[in-house]
């Protein structure tokens, strides 16, 4: 065996390693629809007092203040956001670890938690178009498009799941009911804010995420549909940031250098392009709850603007790791969160 076979059968080995090699979907411990029915309200019927949803109308997306955050939108639904995860622990634990870090920047958790097991994360093993039937169970439900946020091989899926809602080999997708896990039989939704049933495919989602997703995980078999358009952002999502960084064998093409790593729309979604610091290690970027320990941290989150000049080179009074990642997605997911509540009210309340 030459060295460079042996070099490459090492890296495939490492990328199963980190990455988990399950591809069975998880059991999930439903309890009794009664027992949870009231964590998916019919959130479209949302009325809040006229004061409140002046001050929801009022507020700018792209800057969202920590005041606003606890004052205006403290007590309004959030979008359900989907975490995808890339392998098993410690990977899935990092996006635990990154949906406690939006409870305390002020995100609910019943927005994050999945209502059927309240686990905050799903396995990128998780079949794409039942994915699919859950996002338009939620939008169904709750009268906000859910997001998501990809991490690893879980980037990758996200992307499969975007091409599922955009009609991919596909024709229709089934409804999902995120309690029971099961098919509803029905290809349909009614969309809250029209009245008018739509099919799941041709549902689009505001905001979606992939950090780190390519590199050796495009080696494993489940992946192999998505090599040829990883880096194509199809419709189904109106905003989307990719995000690598360098010497990174396992989730950058290339080691995580060079301008095939980025992102492009196929059409009309808006798409940016992140580098992270090559220091953020692989399998920790979502560990993000540390930074909720500092003050001087999260008024530095609170504040940031994508585009400038990330101040990385500052002296924080705590430990900063993966800042970076979470100010560029937690803005986004303020961003959306009121652009959401915004277009539900305003579909639902016609005097505004």
């Amino acid at each position: 065996m030459s060295p460079r076979r042996a070099f490459e059968i090492c890296c495939l080995c490492a990328t199963v390693a980190v990455t988990g090699c399950q591809t069975e979907k998880p059991l999930y411990y439903a309890p009794a629809r009664d027992a949870v029915a009231g964590n998916v309200p019919f959130i479209s019927k949302y009325s809040p007092p006229h004061e409140t949803l002046v001050r929801i109308l009022a507020l700018d997306p792209e800057h969202v203040t920590e005041a606003e955050v606890r004052e205006v939108l403290g007590g309004a639904p959030a979008p359900r956001i989907i975490n995808i995860h890339g392998g098993l622990l410690p990977v899935q634990g990092s996006l635990t670890s990154f949906s406690e870090f939006l409870v305390g920047m002020g995100y609910p958790r019943a927005s994050i938690r999945n209502p059927a097991d309240g686990s905050y994360a799903f396995g990128y093993y998780v079949n794409s178009e039942e994915i699919c039937g859950v996002l338009a169970w939620y939008y169904e439900h709750e009268g906000l498009r859910p997001m998501i946020v990809g991490h690893s091989q879980g980037g990758i899926q996200t992307i499969k799941i975007l091409y599922k809602l955009a009609g991919d080999s596909i024709e229709r997708i089934a409804v999902r009911d995120p309690i029971t896990w099961k098919s509803e039989n029905r290809y349909d939704f009614l969309d809250p804010l029209t009245g008018t049933l739509r099919p799941v495919v041709g549902l689009t989602i505001p905001f979606a995420s992939a950090v780190v997703a390519g590199g050796l995980g495009r080696a494993l078999p489940n992946q192999w549909e998505m090599n040829g358009k990883l880096r194509l952002i199809p419709d189904s999502v109106e905003e989307f940031t990719g995000f690598q960084k360098g010497m990174d064998m396992l989730g950058g093409d290339w080691f995580g250098y060079g301008a095939g790593n980025d992102y492009k729309p196929c059409g009309t979604a808006s798409v940016r392009n992140v580098r992270l610091p090559s220091s953020y290690a692989h399998t920790t970027i979502p560990s993000t709850s540390h930074l909720l320990k500092s003050q001087q941290i999260k008024d530095w989150l609170n504040a940031y603007q994508p585009g400038q000049t990330p101040q990385l080179e500052m002296k924080f009074d705590s430990d900063s790791s993966h800042v970076l990642w979470a100010a560029e997605v937690w803005y986004s997911i303020k961003k959306h969160w009121v652009l959401e509540l915004q277009r539900l009210l305003k579909a639902t309340h016609s005097n505004v």
